[in-house]
């Protein structure tokens, strides 16, 4: 009987240490980003992002940042990331090179899945608005920034002003970048997305015009990623919207841009925003060096 028992003890402890779950590592998932923020900020804000889906997910999952947005868009085409987390304009991009959908958009603070471009000068500018622009140097984000490139040039072209009508143009790799050009005076003026914006009023900068309101940034998954993988972050992400204190307080370590929930989403969320892309692309195919 005392035999017994003991080779039952060592089953057991077979079982717990050898057992088929045991020493099985997570599958991991890269999550591609497009670099809104410098490489600091936006570990600092979208580890704790990755961090949840590791948690919730049945996979791990481990950021892929890129230097550029083209670069974050060819490598979810060519399925080195599965999935990503970028703008309506990278969205659009990402769309045209490869199948890929979007799963999930970002709520806005309102509870809308929607935000804005602002154009931005310091407090002591004479610049008013979009006209008084004529002659003078602006900073845009990169070239596939929603709100930092293409929304302002949009409405640029409607306010009848070209770039070849201002002073002089550059590209920055960040829009927090665009925010302190402007204020160290390095440009007359700035584009950027709402949430920056409002992160630099209280530094001497003030808004001179403000976009309709925009598509979120979305969740894009290739359509070749795993089922199973696509369904699990959808899980995980959606049931923070029930308005948990647990989930509240989970977000809250996360960039603001993305901390207040998500919504399902679909392509035609983004008709609005790809009519207005082509709207520039026909006016001109500008390139420019990103400024660094």
């Amino acid at each position: 009987m005392k035999k017994k028992k003991i080779c039952l003890i060592l089953f057991c402890i077979f079982i717990i240490t050898c057992g088929p779950t045991s020493g099985l590592a997570k599958e991991t998932i890269l999550l591609g980003l497009c670099p809104k923020y410098n490489a600091r900020v936006m570990y600092q804000l979208y580890q704790p992002f990755v961090d949840y889906l590791s948690e919730n997910t049945p996979y791990q999952f481990e950021i892929k940042l890129c230097r550029f947005y083209q670069e974050t868009i060819d490598r979810l085409s060519k399925g080195e990331t599965p999935v990503a987390l970028c703008g309506p304009i990278p969205y659009i991009k990402a769309r045209e090179k490869s199948k890929v959908k979007p799963i999930l958009r970002a709520l806005s603070k309102d509870g809308k899945a929607h935000y804005r471009g602002i154009i931005i000068v310091r407090h002591d500018s004479p610049i008013q608005n979009l006209s008084d622009l004529k002659g003078k140097s602006l900073a845009f984000a990169q070239e596939w920034s929603t709100a930092g490139y293409i929304l302002p040039r949009y409405h640029l072209l409607k306010a009848g002003i070209s770039l070849k009508d201002l002073k002089s143009y550059g590209f920055l790799r960040h829009h927090d970048f665009v925010a302190e050009a402007v204020f160290k005076k390095e440009f007359d003026a700035g584009a950027i997305k709402d949430i920056v914006a409002y992160r630099y009023q209280q530094q001497g900068i003030r808004h001179i015009f403000v976009t309709d309101p925009t598509p979120t940034v979305a969740i894009i998954a290739s359509m070749n990623a795993p089922k199973e993988m696509v369904d699990s972050v959808k899980t995980a992400l959606l049931k923070l919207n029930s308005g948990d204190p647990v989930g509240q307080r989970r977000m809250s370590q996360w960039d603001e841009e993305i901390n207040y929930g998500f919504m399902e989403a679909s392509d035609s969320d983004y008709a609005p925003i790809r009519k207005i892309l082509r709207v520039v692309e026909k006016e001109s195919h500008v390139r420019g060096p990103i400024l660094e």
